[in-house]
């Protein structure tokens, strides 16, 4: 069977290995959770991440970042919009994540884009997750 919302499952994988301090962790792979991922990457909020072939469906490998070797960079992350209740904002509804120090993740017409690009690209859309 399925799962209902992939992508929460990406986020509470990444969550729980923050808080139990582990370098890597692994879940299986989508393009729209490697997009997630890329996001999170491309704003410093993990080291890096990897496709793995595993010989079956493939793994999304993502590294977790740390402050000077204990704290993880991520404090808090959320999913917003769900399977049953989607959030959906226009481009003046986007919210400020901690004033500008966390990031809201948005699927846009245009792809995934961060809160900061979907501004400079004068879009809206579905309000995915948000970090800090």
């Amino acid at each position: 069977m399925g799962m209902t919302d992939p992508v929460a499952d990406m986020l509470t994988r990444i969550r729980n290995a923050c808080l139990a301090r582990h370098r890597r962790v692994d879940m299986p792979v989508s393009k729209l959770k490697a997009e997630i991922a890329r996001l999170l990457r491309d704003n410093h909020y993990i080291q890096d991440f990897a496709v793995v072939d595993d010989g079956r469906h493939g793994l999304l490998r993502v590294f977790l970042k740390y402050h000077d070797g204990d704290e993880p960079v991520i404090s808090e992350l959320k999913r917003v919009s769900a399977p049953g209740l989607r959030r959906y904002v226009g481009v003046r509804q986007i919210p400020r994540v901690r004033n500008g120090l966390g990031m809201a993740i948005l699927s846009t017409p245009r792809g995934l884009m961060s809160d900061r690009d979907a501004r400079l690209a004068h879009v809206g859309g579905e309000l995915l997750a948000v970090v800090w």
